[in-house]
């Protein structure tokens, strides 16, 4: 098994706005500029919060957006999507359930990933960070304060994003 986070982040660190909105991000490029055709082709299933499964419902995209993957979503409330399984409880208790030959990847939201962060169970993680500031917003990183090393492995640059991808040693 393999946990890994893939996302963009703006300058100051956001994964969204305060509102969640994530139109700083369609504006500056888009997924084809990016190496995520790549990467999703070795991902067995996606794990994302409902706000995240929200931003990818205004955005038109939960029909055709994770096609070959297993796709869980944590929320509290009603749920019911095609493609998408609802699922509740502790992230990381969760991950360990999936057993060891599956790649996971962490689709936004510090909710999933810093409970993942804290049990040290995530392997990989590439941000993609975009030119914007938005001074305020919903942040990547809110695990527990610990120390958390990782090993830098690649830097890209895909258009407007700059990439870094770290993996633990």
């Amino acid at each position: 098994m393999a946990v890994y986070f893939y996302g963009c982040v703006t300058l100051d660190g956001y994964l969204a706005d305060r509102n969640h909105g994530l139109s700083w991000l369609y504006e500056t490029g888009s997924p084809e500029e990016t190496g995520y055709d790549r990467f999703y082709s070795a991902m067995d299933v996606t794990l994302m919060g409902r706000r995240t499964f929200q931003a990818l419902e205004e955005a038109g995209a939960t029909a055709s957006v994770y096609p070959t993957t297993k796709n869980y979503v944590f929320t509290h409330r009603e749920f019911s999507h095609p493609g998408f399984t609802a699922v509740s409880g502790d992230a990381a208790e969760f991950v360990r359930k999936l057993g060891t030959d599956q790649n996971i990847w962490v689709v936004g939201g510090n909710a999933i990933l810093a409970p993942l962060l804290d049990q040290d169970l995530v392997d990989r993680i590439t941000v993609q960070i975009a030119p914007v500031l938005l001074g305020a917003g919903i942040p990547l990183f809110a695990q527990t304060e610990s120390l958390r090393r990782f090993r830098l492995e690649d830097v890209k640059r895909y258009g407007q994003f700059a990439e870094l991808t770290c993996v633990k040693p």
